[in-house]
């Protein structure tokens, strides 16, 4: 996949839409094959999952580029967490998958085979496009998946601690799908890190004074699900204490 390719972001990719792929009396493209394909997608990606067990998911804008600010602190956290054994999970994608994922094989370069000490993974959940997947190349494990939703779910629903850096509407949509799943307890409590204070500040006040106390639309305590930092370091200090009283 070329460059300029990977680096759109996930609006401008061209239509994925089965009907596109499969000729309309195609068996495959009927609402009953989907359902097998979909079945299959939800247990291929829970067994892709099930032999890493200590993972960390990032999220963020796949439109930073190499060298901008959150794309090199995405980086730096990543590989982080990855040198204290953390696999890291992303999209597969560009921007701040493509850094997170750089930081985590960074990590297993610097700690080598042969070393006491080996670095978590760097794990990429892929979306396929037409006779190609669109992953980055610092993907070290990766799987691809045809649904956007049943990659949403496998990001979603893993790791033991989930990392948001500034981004669009997809990175919104996965911040409140995780704080949704932590308040409604559909899964534990865990960290979830928003970094950037200049970017989450503004909606943590929007949902301060507008949801909480204006409309009583959540309670004060569902802001306490999340975190935000403006440092990897104390994106880091964040997980690592939780995962440190989780296990001891």
């Amino acid at each position: 996949m070329s460059e300029e390719r990977m680096n759109k972001p996930a609006s401008e990719l061209p239509d994925t839409k089965e009907d596109s792929w499969l000729a309309a009396n195609d068996f495959r493209s009927s609402s009953n094959w989907r359902i097998f394909r979909i079945m299959a997608e939800f247990v291929e990606g829970w067994h892709f999952l099930a032999d890493h067990k200590k993972t960390v998911t990032f999220f963020g804008s796949a439109r930073f580029e190499p060298g901008t600010k959150w794309y090199v602190e995405a980086s730096k956290l990543a590989k982080k967490l990855a040198l204290d054994g953390f696999s890291i999970v992303t999209g597969g994608g560009p921007g701040i998958m493509e850094a997170a994922n750089r930081g985590a094989m960074e990590a297993r370069h610097e700690t080598g085979e042969n070393a006491k000490k080996t670095a978590g993974e760097s794990i990429g959940l892929n979306i396929e496009l037409p006779h190609e997947q669109r992953v980055n190349r610092y993907v070290m494990q990766s799987r691809g998946f045809h649904y956007f939703f049943v990659r949403k779910v496998m990001l979603s629903y893993h790791a033991q601690a989930y990392v948001f850096f500034p981004g669009g509407f997809g990175t919104l949509d996965e911040t409140f799908e995780l704080l949704t799943l932590i308040q409604t307890h559909k899964i534990d409590p865990l960290p979830v890190v928003l970094v950037g204070k200049e970017f989450w500040t503004p909606l943590d006040d929007w949902l301060n004074a507008v949801c909480y106390k204006k409309f009583n639309a959540i309670n004060k305590e569902d802001m306490d699900i999340y975190s935000i930092v403006d440092e990897v370091d104390d994106a880091y200090k964040i997980i690592s204490k939780w995962y440190a009283e989780k296990h001891k």
